[in-house]
C-alpha cells in the first residue's frame, strides 16, 4: 500500500535533483551528472583523522603527518567524512544547513551511515550532535546536526542525546575565523556537559557537518573525555581536504 502511494506521490510531484533540480527516476537524491561531480573520500585515508592520502600508499592503518605531529591537537579517537567540501557539495549541505531544504536528510544520513562504518566497528555507545547556541536554533528553527543525529541513531539502533552538550558561550560563526588557531580560539570554553552521569564510560559519536579545521570537534570531545567519557568519535558529511 505505501508503495502505490509513493508511486502516486513521485507522478505528481517527482523527485528531482537536489543539485540541479532535474527530475529522476532513483531515490539517491543526485541526477548522474551531479553525482559524478561529488568527490567522494576512499581509501587511502589517515586512519585517525580520515584525510585523503596519496593513492600509492596502501597501509590502511597509515597516519598523515598531521596526526604524527606530538603537537597534534585532535584528541578523538577517530574521525570520518563521506565527501569532500567543495563547490558539489557545498550547495547541499548549505541548502540542508540554512534554507530549510530537509528534503536532503536521507541522503545525508546515507553518507554518515556508510563513512561511519569504521567507527561503528569499534564501537557507539552514544551519539550526540554538535550543539548550537539558542540564538542560533532561534535565527535558524533547527539544529541540522541535530537532525542527522537523530536519523542516523534510529537507523543504527543506538541511543542519542540532545541535551547532555550545551553551547554555553555565543561565537562568532566559525566561517569568519580565519586560521586554525583564531577558529581554536573562538570556541574555547563555549562548551559544557549538563549531565556527566549520562556520558561516564561511554563511548560518544559526535555529529555535525563539516569538518573544516576540527576546532569546533575537538572542543566537544575535550569536555566529554573530561567529564569522563570513555573515547569520542566523529563524524561529519564533509571535510574540508
Amino acid at each position: 500500500m505505501l508503495g502505490v502511494f509513493k508511486n502516486i506521490i513521485d507522478f505528481i510531484l517527482p523527485p528531482r535533483c537536489l543539485v540541479c533540480g532535474k527530475v529522476i527516476n532513483n531515490d539517491n537524491g543526485l541526477c548522474k551528472d551531479c553525482f559524478s561531480n561529488i568527490n567522494f573520500i576512499t581509501l587511502p585515508y589517515c586512519h585517525k583523522c580520515g584525510t585523503p592520502l596519496a593513492k600509492t600508499i596502501k597501509d590502511n592503518n597509515f597516519l598523515c603527518m598531521n596526526c604524527l605531529n606530538p603537537k597534534n591537537k585532535n584528541i578523538f579517537r577517530i574521525s570520518r567524512s563521506m565527501v569532500e567540501y567543495d563547490t558539489y557539495s557545498k550547495k547541499i549541505i548549505l541548502d540542508f544547513k540554512f534554507l530549510d531544504h530537509l528534503e536532503s536528510k536521507n541522503l545525508l544520513v546515507n553518507w554518515l551511515e556508510i563513512a561511519g562504518k569504521d567507527i561503528f566497528e569499534e564501537g557507539v555507545d552514544l551519539i550526540l550532535p554538535i550543539p548550537l547556541h539558542y540564538t542560533r536554533v532561534f535565527e535558524r528553527k533547527y539544529n541540522q546536526s541535530a537532525i542527522l543525529a537523530k536519523e542516523l541513531a534510529k537507523r543504527k539502533n543506538i541511543s542519542v542525546l540532545f541535551d547532555c552538550l550545551k553551547k554555553c558561550k555565543k561565537t562568532i560563526p566559525q566561517v569568519k575565523c580565519t586560521g586554525k588557531n583564531k577558529r581554536r580560539k573562538n570556541v574555547k570554553g563555549a562548551f559544557v556537559v549538563i549531565d556527566k552521569d549520562k556520558i561516564k564510560g561511554k563511548r560518544i559519536l559526535l555529529i555535525d557537518d563539516v569538518y573544516t579545521t576540527g576546532a569546533t570537534l575537538n572542543e566537544c570531545a575535550k569536555v566529554l573525555l573530561k567529564a569522563g567519557a570513555l573515547s569520542v568519535d566523529t563524524l561529519t558529511i564533509a571535510k574540508v581536504c
